[in-house]
């Protein structure tokens, strides 16, 4: 944490940190500088008063990690219900393609009861070991436990990159591992790369809304950290033949769990899966009520697909979060994407551009989703999806 101090037996009242703040974050009180909550200790206030030295930022850094000591590529292998997470498959990919770069050996994280079995799937995606806890004290959704086994794992095994999936759960996991070691985290990547020269892991994700993308390295701690957007990265294959070895590392004390889990409800639907459909049907702020997303899930029904929304009809309580496709949402890439009555906000383009086929239907020909478009249709959805759903239906 850092913390800013104004010591005021050095400040005149000059008014020059206010002037130099950009975020409004200063006022004077009786003739001495006050900082406020907005503060965000950029230092420009510091660097205004050089003259004076009345303002002191206090910064706390970590110590930088021999970064020799780690070698290798590890994964965190999420699963719910005796079944590994679909993200697993793609961040287990991403780890293969960055091993033929750095030629290090590839590992996985598994922890829970009984998951022996997920231990040697994993190993045929042609992961070399799975480092393995099994304990019936770890569940599904022990997250403060998992959190404590896999900061133990990483310091006694120290891979220089350990990736995870950019699922609710892993975006709350992987934080409190990166806290624990003292490690950076790049959260919800579109790419990964190995830099040719320093070999270090360029991770890149999108910025300020969409508006562009960055690329972040961490230089002095290890290991490199990040999250992997579902639907981006392409899946490993699976193989007849294995060659990897499952360790075991129950040595490792499993503590008794400070959540409890009363009960999970698992969401009814009719359709399918966003993350797995092969055909997505969206509706947006176009649908106008909550009401007519019966009409957007009849024609996800009647091709077999599953029902997508935007942010806006997500804000506006017209369906669950879950249907929410977007950068704050899902990232899909199904074969074809039926949007209807979406004006196509850079933050919903970054979450479906990837499908084998868009189709946007839309009154304004104007809309940004057109841009984006394979085929595009101009006019009202409610006369539109109608008619589809009577050539679908024969």
């Amino acid at each position: 944490m850092s913390s800013i101090e104004v010591i005021f037996d050095k400040c005149i009242g000059c008014g020059l940190c206010v002037k130099a703040c950009p975020f409004a974050a200063i006022e004077l009180v009786d003739k001495k500088a006050v900082i406020n909550e907005k503060c965000t200790y950029c230092g420009a206030c510091v660097d205004a008063c050089k003259k004076y030295q009345a303002i002191v930022i206090t910064r706390h850094t970590f110590e930088k990690h021999d970064v020799t000591q780690y070698k290798g590529i590890c994964v965190y292998a999420e699963h719910r219900h005796g079944k590994l997470s679909s993200v697993v498959a793609e961040i287990i990919g991403a780890a293969l393609k960055l091993k033929n770069i750095l030629k290090v050996p590839t590992s996985a994280i598994l922890l829970g009861h009984n998951v022996k079995p997920l231990a040697e799937e994993i190993l045929s995606y042609g992961v070399d070991e799975v480092w393995m806890i099994d304990n019936p004290k770890i569940g599904d959704f022990a997250e403060d436990i998992q959190a404590g086994l896999v900061t133990q794992v990483i310091l006694e095994k120290k891979p220089e990159i350990f990736l995870g999936g950019g699922t609710i759960f892993g975006r709350s996991l992987l934080p409190k591992v990166a806290s624990n070691i003292g490690t950076g985290l790049t959260a919800d990547c579109t790419e990964l790369e190995i830099d040719p020269e320093t070999k270090l892991l360029k991770q890149t994700r999108p910025a300020f809304g969409g508006n562009i993308m960055a690329t972040i390295l961490c230089q002095y701690h290890r290991p490199q950290m990040a999250t992997v957007r579902h639907k981006v990265m392409k899946e490993a294959a699976k193989t007849d033949s294995t060659q990897g070895k499952i360790i075991e590392m129950n040595h490792i004390p499993v503590p008794d769990p400070v959540i409890e889990v009363l009960e999970f409800v698992q969401e009814e639907s009719e359709t399918v899966n966003l993350a797995d459909a092969d055909f997505i049907i969206s509706g947006g702020r176009g649908i106008k009520d909550p009401k007519n997303f019966a009409l957007i899930q009849e024609l996800a029904k009647a091709v077999g697909g599953a029902v997508g929304a935007s942010r806006a009809a997500v804000d506006a309580g017209w369906i669950p979060y879950s249907h929410q496709v977007g950068q704050t949402g899902k990232t899909v890439n199904p074969k074809i994407y039926i949007a209807c009555g979406i004006s196509g906000a850079i933050q919903h383009l970054a979450g479906m551009k990837g499908s084998d086929i868009i189709i946007a239907i839309n009154s304004d020909p104007e809309a940004p989703i057109f841009d984006v478009a394979h085929f595009g249709i101009v006019g009202d959805l409610f006369e539109v999806v109608p008619e589809l759903l009577k050539q679908i239906n024969g």
